[in-house]
């Protein structure tokens, strides 16, 4: 059948995959890592996503079980206090010394985001772990939700990615082979073909 003059070739899809002289060995066995490739990081990203969101998942709720809050005392005033930096809800606190009591009963002092605005002597609330040091006040809800979810698809599309990245690479060598037994193929036949060209 004749092809239009101008006409776009048609791609065949899954011609490695199909029986035809053109096709070599190594084209199968592209076609197989390119296959194991997709399947396996697919499969991987799942895996160790879920694997990831659970165990940040036992994180948060670890700090949750462990953080607690506490009545702490700013021992200078917000008005020189180095702004913090502005953070998606919308809070725009600043740094400051304060001065808390933890669960055993000994003093601590050190700096802690407060709400501006604040006097010295004045009482903020603010968290601590279980060694009494200040910490973050722990996620909950949907913003612990939000960074499980997140975590687990980060962690997931990084390693699929790698395998598909090694993947690549083991299909670029399988080329390079070929390439290089052509020009090997073509160091022999040259010779030949061009005798017969002359002849």
């Amino acid at each position: 059948m004749a092809r239009t003059p101008g006409a776009r070739p048609r791609r065949e899809r899954l011609w490695r995959w199909r029986r035809n002289p053109l096709r070599r060995r190594s084209d199968v066995a592209e076609a197989w890592v390119q296959l194991a490739t997709h399947v396996l990081a697919l499969l991987t990203a799942v895996c160790v996503g879920l694997l990831a969101a659970g165990a940040l998942g036992s994180s948060l709720a670890d700090r949750r079980a462990e953080d607690r809050p506490a009545t702490a005392v700013l021992t200078k005033g917000t008005a020189d206090a180095v702004p913090a930096p502005v953070t998606d809800d919308g809070g725009a606190g600043v740094w400051t010394t304060v001065r808390w009591t933890d669960r055993d009963g000994a003093t601590h002092t050190g700096r802690a985001e407060v709400p501006p605005g604040r006097k010295a002597g004045s009482t903020v609330t603010v968290w601590t772990d279980g060694s009494g040091r200040l910490v973050t006040k722990p996620p909950e809800g949907v913003e612990a939700h939000f960074q499980v979810v997140m975590g687990g698809v980060t962690v997931g599309a990084a390693c699929g990615g790698l395998i598909l990245g090694a993947g690549w690479l083991v299909r670029r060598r399988i080329r390079h082979r070929v390439l290089d037994q052509w020009e090997a193929e073509w160091q022999w036949v040259e010779p030949m073909w061009r005798k017969r060209m002359t002849g």
